[in-house]
């Protein structure tokens, strides 16, 4: 049982709850996630499964989309619906659609993005969101000395879709590593009306959409429907460029040995340090590929057989 597995999670439970639960259903403890949602967050959740936990890495670098409603007026400490409120209430006047759009194009492109304080990422060894967490389980900003390292981030596409009442409805197509709550939060300080995430939703993530997912209760209900909806190794990691070994190469592969030219029988390596895929002449996936430090010269980094 080696692969993927694509989960619709749902609001509520956190990415660990999601991977627990699946464990319990596929009988399996070497599953792991590709990218934490937070609970209050809906959408794709890849899990890779048994050999497929190898190919982590791979996964949680990739592009992610999102449909995020942002409700303005109001900014939390948390960025999100679950924090409490942080300042007062400063929607006086909804700013006019062109207002909305001039602020929109400011976090277009590469920027650097400061992440939440209520957030996963690593300050000393600790999460930051245990080192700004009160005794009562709030956040306390004032009481935090340092904030997470600002992170180089990429927005490809981010379009306002739909305006209700006080409420933004943005479709965000970003790099790993970006956070839709900041983006809100920072939205809100530019219009000066303050802002948070009322709902999210992550609709694509390591090359596969919605429709590709599993809904949680629908996994625990029916085992063998998740067994049945996990892709198999050979059909992960489809936008990486592929080459097929042959048998000598296959074998070299297999011990980790750098292959050239001869040890291919199809396709050819990248230019650039992009990992590609190494398939045996039956179209099993072997390794991953990665360049060994000269042109045509790979090395398999990550080995599945």
């Amino acid at each position: 049982m080696d692969g993927l597995l694509l989960i619709d999670k749902p609001v509520g439970p956190t990415s660990h709850d999601v991977v627990a639960r699946i464990r319990r259903v596929l009988r399996e403890r070497r599953i792991g996630h590709t990218g934490t949602l937070d609970p209050a967050a809906s959408g794709v959740l890849p899990l890779v499964v048994g050999r497929g936990t190898r190919l982590a890495r791979f996964l949680t670098a990739g592009r992610k989309q999102y449909e995020a409603v942002v409700q303005l007026g109001t900014s939390t400490d948390t960025y999100d619906a679950e924090g409490a409120v942080a300042g007062p209430a400063r929607l006086i006047e909804m700013p006019r659609p062109e207002a909305i759009e001039a602020a929109l194009v400011t976090f277009r492109g590469t920027f650097l993005q400061q992440p939440p304080v209520y957030s996963a990422k690593k300050i000393g060894g600790r999460r930051s969101y245990d080192i700004a967490r009160t005794s009562t389980g709030r956040i306390n900003a004032a009481q935090v000395d340092t904030r997470p390292a600002p992170v180089a981030v990429t927005v490809y596409q981010l379009d306002l879709t739909r305006i209700e009442g006080s409420c933004l409805t943005l479709h965000v197509d970003c790099s790993a590593g970006f956070y839709v709550r900041t983006l809100a939060h920072d939205l809100g300080a530019r219009l000066g009306t303050g802002a948070h995430v009322k709902a999210l939703r992550r609709t694509h993530c390591a090359g596969y959409s919605l429709p590709d997912t599993l809904p949680l209760d629908a996994a625990e209900q029916s085992p063998g429907a998740a067994f049945d909806a996990i892709i198999p190794l050979a059909r992960m990691l489809t936008d990486l460029a592929v080459v097929v070994l042959t048998d000598d190469g296959r074998a070299r592969a297999a011990h980790g040995q750098n292959l050239g030219r001869e040890h291919l029988q199809s396709g050819e390596a990248p230019e650039g340090d992009a990992p590609i895929r190494l398939l045996d002449q039956a179209g099993e996936l072997i390794a991953i590929g990665e360049p060994a430090g000269r042109p045509g010269l790979l090395h398999p980094s990550v080995v599945l057989v």
